[in-house]
C-alpha cells in the first residue's frame, strides 16, 4: 500500500516546512512522518498552520534520535541530494521519476519503504547517502539547484503517487519478503570486517569501495535468504583468517 511508504526529514530546523510536509503527505495518501533528531517540534503552531487537514499526520509524526532508528524496517531506501558527483552521489543517482517506480514496486508487495530528505541548510550528509539504495536529485537550473525542504516533498511525493497508480494497473508477481535496513546494515557490517582482514578494504579507498558494494549489493532487493548467505561468506571469511593466522604461528 501507499502508506507504507513513511517520509524521514533528517534534522529539521524550520517548524513551516514540517507542516507543509505533513500536507503534502496527506493529499498523497502517506501517513507515516518520522523526524530524525529535529530541532522543532510537529507540534509548534506554525507547523499546525501550515499542515491545512495534515494535523493528523503531524498528531502520529515519530521522534528518533538517528538515521537507523527511522528506516529499520524500511527493505528499500531512498534519499534525496541537490549536490551530485564524487563517488559517494553518482551511484544509483536518479530523477524522482526514475527512481519512484523502484519504491512503487515494492509497495506493491506490501513491504515498507522510506523516502528521506535532509536538513534544510545542508541536505544529506555523505554517510547518509552512502546508506541509501537510491539518491533522488531533482533537475534544477544550476545557478541554483536548491529546493525548498517542502517543494522537494511535494515533488518526489507526486512523482511517487503517479508511480504507484501505474503499479497499481498492472499485476506485481510474487516474490519473497525483502531484508530490512536494519538486517541489511548487520550484514554490511559484517561483511566490512571480513573485507578489512583481508585487506581487500584498505587504506584511503577502504570507504569508497565499501560504499560501491553497499550500492551494487542494495540494488538486488536482498531477501532474508540472501542475507544470510552474504553474512555466512562473512563469517567464513573470518574464519579462514583467524585459522591462517593460527597455522603460521605454529
Amino acid at each position: 500500500m501507499l502508506n507504507h511508504c513513511r517520509v524521514v526529514l533528517v534534522e529539521p530546523r524550520i517548524a513551516g516546512n514540517v507542516g507543509a510536509t505533513a500536507r503534502i503527505m496527506h493529499n498523497m495518501g502517506l501517513t507515516e512522518l518520522v523526524l530524525v533528531a529535529p530541532e522543532v517540534d510537529p507540534g509548534d503552531p506554525r507547523a499546525r498552520q501550515q499542515s491545512t487537514q495534515g494535523e493528523g499526520v503531524l498528531d502520529q509524526a515519530r521522534v528518533v534520535a538517528d538515521f537507523s532508528d527511522a528506516v529499520a524496517e524500511c527493505v528499500l531506501v531512498a534519499g534525496t541530494a541537490a549536490r551530485t558527483g564524487g563517488l559517494f552521489r553518482r551511484q544509483s543517482l536518479g530523477t524522482p521519476e526514475e527512481i519512484m517506480p523502484h519504491l512503487a514496486k515494492v509497495l506493491a508487495a506490501d513491504d515498507p519503504v522510506a523516502l528521506v530528505f535532509g536538513p534544510e541548510p545542508r541536505g544529506l550528509t555523505n554517510a547518509d547517502v552512502t546508506r541509501c539504495h537510491y539518491v533522488i536529485h531533482i533537475p534544477t537550473e544550476p545557478a541554483y539547484p536548491v529546493l525548498n525542504l517542502a517543494q522537494a516533498v511535494a515533488i518526489c511525493l507526486y512523482e511517487l503517487h503517479q508511480a504507484w497508480e501505474k503499479q497499481q494497473s498492472t499485476k506485481a508477481p510474487e516474490h519473497e519478503p525483502l531484508a530490512s535496513f536494519a538486517a541489511q546494515d548487520r550484514m554490511f557490517a559484517h561483511l566490512r570486517t571480513a573485507l578489512e582482514e583481508i585487506h581487500f578494504l584498505y587504506g584511503s579507498k577502504a570507504d569508497s569501495l565499501m560504499h560501491a558494494l553497499r550500492h551494487l549489493l542494495g540494488r538486488a532487493n536482498l531477501t532474508d535468504m540472501e542475507v544470510d548467505v552474504l553474512l555466512g561468506l562473512a563469517r567464513l571469511i573470518r574464519w579462514y583468517v583467524e585459522q591462517n593466522s593460527v597455522s603460521k604461528r605454529l
